[in-house]
C-alpha cells in the first residue's frame, strides 16, 4: 500500500462538478493498494497516518498529529500510486491492484482511519474522473509504503 499525505489547510473532491467530500484543516490522504496487501498494511497505515505528528504545536514545531491539531482526513483512491516508468514513456499500471480487489481495501482502509481518528472520513467516489482540490499547508507532502516501512 503506497499513500502520499499532504499537509492542508482546505481540500475538497469533487465529481462531475459534484463534491463528494470536503475539509478543512487536516490531511488530503491518496491511497494506492497493490495485489497483496493484507489487513496488517491497512492497519499499519492508518495508524501511521493518524499518529504522524506533522502539525505545529505552541512554539512552531511539528510536534503534534491530526487528532491533538483538531483536523480532519479526506481519503482518495489513486492506483496511479502504483505506475512503472521503468520501460519507455508510458506508464504500467500492472503492479496496482484491480478494481475488484482495491476498493474493498479502500473501503476497509477508510473505515480503519475514521476509527483511528475517531469521525468520519470523507472520501473521493472509487474509479471515478475525480478533481482534487487543495490548498497545501507547509506545504508538507510525505509519501509512505506499507512493504517498507521506516
Amino acid at each position: 500500500m503506497r499513500v502520499v499525505i499532504q499537509r492542508v489547510s482546505a481540500a475538497h473532491v469533487a465529481v462531475a462538478g459534484e463534491i463528494t467530500g470536503s475539509i478543512g484543516h487536516g490531511l488530503l490522504v491518496l491511497a494506492g493498494f497493490g495485489e497483496d496487501e493484507t489487513e496488517a498494511d491497512l492497519d499499519w497505515m492508518a495508524q501511521k497516518i493518524v499518529r504522524l505528528r506533522i502539525f505545529a504545536d505552541a512554539e512552531g514545531v511539528m510536534n503534534r498529529d491530526v487528532q491533538q491539531a483538531d483536523g480532519r482526513i479526506l481519503a482518495v483512491s489513486q492506483f496511479t500510486l502504483f505506475a512503472s516508468t521503468r520501460k519507455g514513456n508510458r506508464p504500467s499500471w500492472s503492479r496496482a491492484a484491480r478494481g475488484e480487489v482495491s476498493q474493498p481495501l479502500f473501503e476497509r482502509f477508510v473505515g480503519k482511519l475514521a476509527t483511528a481518528l475517531g469521525r468520519p472520513v470523507p472520501t473521493g467516489v472509487f474509479g471515478a474522473d475525480m478533481q482534487v482540490h487543495l490548498v497545501n499547508d507547509g506545504p508538507v507532502t510525505i509519501a509512505i509504503d506499507s512493504k517498507q516501512p521506516e
